[in-house]
């Protein structure tokens, strides 16, 4: 049987924050519930994060007006702090997110198969928004 190879799609940012505070802001569930959206009509009511290799995490994002609403959840494959994290999203797709330090500055780099329903450009753009959604979050921490 052959397998379809993924698509991946790279999105990045720039914080200006070190990486130890960036690390924290990103793995901490309390803080995940303060950036963990593409926009203003979408938030993150709670989540979890078990970090470490063959840990869970879950982030519950939903529509504010209570539309919609979907569980974003994954298992951890490689744990590396303040440096790389890698997870398989509950539908099997993979994701590595890598934090690189550069003095007061960390580039957020993440690397994430694409999925068959929607334009590539659109997942680009969610991702890229929640992303920049942490920079304005991180920055103001």
């Amino acid at each position: 049987m052959e397998t379809q190879k993924k698509n991946v799609i790279t999105v990045q940012t720039t914080v200006q924050a070190p990486v130890e505070k960036v690390w924290k802001l990103w793995t901490t569930p309390e803080h995940i519930t303060k950036w963990n959206n593409a926009s203003d009509d979408w938030h993150t009511p709670r989540a979890s994060n078990d970090l470490r290799v063959g840990g869970k995490f879950t982030a519950r994002m939903e529509a504010r007006d209570g539309s919609m609403g979907f569980d974003f959840e994954g298992t951890y494959k490689s744990v590396k702090p303040h440096e790389f994290l890698e997870y398989d999203i509950a539908d099997g797709r993979k994701v590595q997110v890598a934090f690189k330090a550069n003095g007061a500055n960390t580039t957020v780099v993440e690397n994430f198969e694409a999925e068959n329903s929607n334009p590539e450009e659109m997942q680009r753009g969610g991702w890229q928004a929640i992303l920049d959604n942490f920079k304005k979050y991180a920055e103001t921490k």
